[in-house]
């Protein structure tokens, strides 16, 4: 009996390291195929060579005036020669790059992976009343260069491809926690991006939330060139929130600060703004703050959230912003009032009424003075507070309130001094099932859980109870 106790040790260790060994190969596998067309010319392609759809192709391979090789994808159904999907051969990698559908910016590699990444997870969650499934996606880092192992124009490819979730009936909200740009370029490019980011991201099937990082106000590029403010005052507030809060199945107070809820059935989403730091210039035309180093919160932001979970009644609460208030210790994760919003929100679960105050030592600009008074909320609670910012996965519960990090999906390859140690560890590479990430999350209350699913550089779940 000890003998075959011992022998099953052993064969489950083996099958482990098996399964193992398949899921890190899956992981790093490449995204395309067609990688042996090298010959200038045109080739029949079907299923057999993994075609869109498996639907039969013209492949045609073709050098432009520098010697570069591209391939073509024409559908052979059609009499139009144009192509639907191309690509080049990029000499630094030794490959094609995946292919892109020309019309959506799309890899349709990628699509067949969420679609499956999709497939999986509904089997996994519970439909019907009180089951919530929220799309999260953070720290894209749009930056104009072409890029095959960091920030680059790759964080707009990532925003069109986690907008694909759209199509395939699973989200009930989606949000982009913020640092959409990478702030580093001059300030009409970024103004730009930024524009062809919320163009990528807004939906007419799925509400959405866009929220704002530290990155966003574009101070990357000031501190680099020593310039005056690259952004006019409320330059990422006046692109994307006028199309976030036209929305219908958005509530606000104000449209000034990016606070909005969401609600489903007993489930209220709430959006906040970390980068709240007030635009205030010296003689040279330079800010007095720093939003890519100074993250906070002020009076009249934190007024608006008093009043809406003042309103909560009924509501299971997830608040949303870029940076965590507090770190695992309990202490301050922002510069300014960190510590006191996390306070604010465990009063609002204690059904407390009182006065938030601001330490003498803080800036005028950042002085709290609010009045609250949660003893009439009935059967609320703040559960969960989901975030980015760190490009980590992590979490923590503090006081009763659920901490979740998201990691970024900007890709960070593991030769660059920005890149954290988990996305070292990830290696992740251009084309790879891990360059990119994102999530859908699905928050259950009748099961009372939180299932956060992850496809790329993501885990692939992770469950929290309520």
């Amino acid at each position: 009996m000890d003998l075959f106790k011992y022998t099953k040790g052993i064969i489950d260790k083996a099958v482990g390291a098996f399964k193992l060994h398949a899921v890190q190969k899956n992981a790093g596998e490449l995204l395309d195929p067609m990688q042996k067309y090298l010959t200038v010319g045109e080739y029949h392609v079907d299923a057999r060579d993994a075609t869109p759809d498996g639907r039969p192709f013209t492949l045609t391979v073709y050098q432009d005036d520098q010697g570069i090789l591209h391939q073509a994808l024409s559908p052979e159904s059609t009499d139009s020669l144009a192509a639907e999907y191309d690509r080049k051969f990029v000499p630094e990698l030794n490959r094609f790059k995946a292919f892109r559908n020309r019309e959506t910016g799309r890899r349709y590699v990628v699509e067949d992976y969420l679609a499956r990444f999709v497939s999986d997870v509904k089997k996994e969650i519970r439909e019907g009343d009180d089951s919530v499934n929220i799309g999260v996606i953070t720290d894209t880092h749009f930056k104009n260069v072409d890029s095959l192992d960091f920030y680059g124009w790759n964080g707009l490819m990532h925003v069109k491809e986690f907008s694909y979730l759209d199509q395939l009936d699973i989200l009930d909200l989606k949000c982009h926690l913020g640092d959409w740009i990478d702030g580093s370029d001059a300030g009409l490019i970024s103004e730009s991006e930024l524009m062809k980011l919320r163009d990528s991201f807004k939906s007419s099937k799925v509400p959405y939330l866009m929220i704002k990082g530290n990155h966003d106000e574009n101070d990357k590029f000031d501190e680099h060139h020593d310039l005056k403010a690259s952004f006019p005052e409320r330059e990422f507030e006046k692109i994307m929130w006028p199309e976030m809060y036209r929305q219908r199945e958005l509530g606000y107070v104000s449209r000034q600060h990016g606070v909005a809820w969401f609600d489903q059935g007993h489930v209220r989403v709430i959006s906040l703004n970390t980068s709240d730091i007030p635009y205030i210039l010296d003689e040279k035309g330079q800010k007095k703050y720093d939003v890519k180093l100074t993250l906070g919160v002020r009076e009249d932001q934190v007024q608006e959230l008093i009043e809406i979970l003042q309103q909560s009644s009924g509501k299971q609460v997830i608040l949303l912003s870029h940076a965590n208030p507090i770190n695992r210790k309990g202490g301050n994760a922002l510069k300014y009032n960190g510590r006191s919003l996390h306070e604010l929100l465990v009063a609002f679960n204690q059904k407390e009424k009182g006065r938030m105050h601001s330490s003498k030592d803080v800036p005028a600009e950042f002085r709290l003075s609010n009045d609250f008074d949660f003893t009439k909320v009935k059967d609320a609670r703040i559960i969960a507070y989901f975030c980015g910012h760190r490009h980590v996965e992590d979490q923590y519960r503090i006081n009763g309130i659920q901490y979740v990090l998201f990691n970024c999906s900007a890709l960070m390859g593991p030769n660059h001094q920005l890149t954290t140690k988990y996305n070292k560890n990830l290696n992740r590479k251009m084309d790879h099932q891990n360059e990119f990430a994102g999530y859908v999350v699905n928050v259950d209350l009748f099961r009372r859980r939180i299932k956060v699913f992850g496809y790329g550089a993501a885990t692939r779940r992770r469950i929290f109870f309520i």
